[in-house]
């Protein structure tokens, strides 16, 4: 059988192309495992994740495990300290060994720090502003003929979102 030839025709992969270096920052942190970093959600679950994430992993002098250390806001860390053993497990379970023998969170105020600021929502979507009382009524008006109420309501909200983008890109707003 002949040797497969590649259909990248010179391309490779970003990840690999990058594997290296995210790997090197990740051991200059203590992250010896870089999935732990880069797969955080994942690992954790979303709820975690979005509260908390991971900062550093350090080892003790007598090597009995790790510390891993979690960074998170002042009002999350009780909640959180509740879940470090189910923390613990999830993480060791990336490792597939009991390397963290410890979780120690940090807290740190989400505005006000220079230094401590911590963005923890993970694509969060800009609040949308109500549409006028005449963009609805205008919706709702040419909408009316429409006997399917599910895709009424559809096109009533399509409509008013519509509307309500060009009128704000006519203020001059983007």
């Amino acid at each position: 059988m002949p040797p497969r030839r590649s259909t990248t025709r010179g391309f490779k992969r970003t990840a690999s192309l990058l594997s290296d270096q995210i790997r090197r920052a990740g051991e200059s942190r203590g992250f010896a495992v870089s999935r732990l970093l880069t797969h955080w959600p994942e690992i954790v679950g979303e709820n975690i994740a979005a509260i908390a994430r991971p900062v550093n992993i350090g080892y003790g002098r007598g090597g009995f495990g790790a510390t891993l250390t979690v960074l998170t806001t002042g009002a999350q860390a009780p909640m959180l300290d509740m879940q470090k053993e189910q923390l613990r497990a999830k993480v060791n379970a990336v490792y597939g060994y009991n390397a963290i023998s410890r979780i120690r969170l940090t807290q740190t105020a989400p505005t006000g720090f220079a230094e401590g600021q911590a963005q923890f929502s993970h694509g969060a979507k800009p609040t949308a502003r109500a549409p006028s009382a005449d963009v609805v009524k205008k919706a709702e008006e040419t909408t009316k003929p429409i006997e399917n109420d599910m895709l009424r309501e559809a096109l009533e909200r399509l409509g008013r979102n519509v509307m309500t983008k060009q009128k704000n890109q006519g203020k001059g707003e983007k």
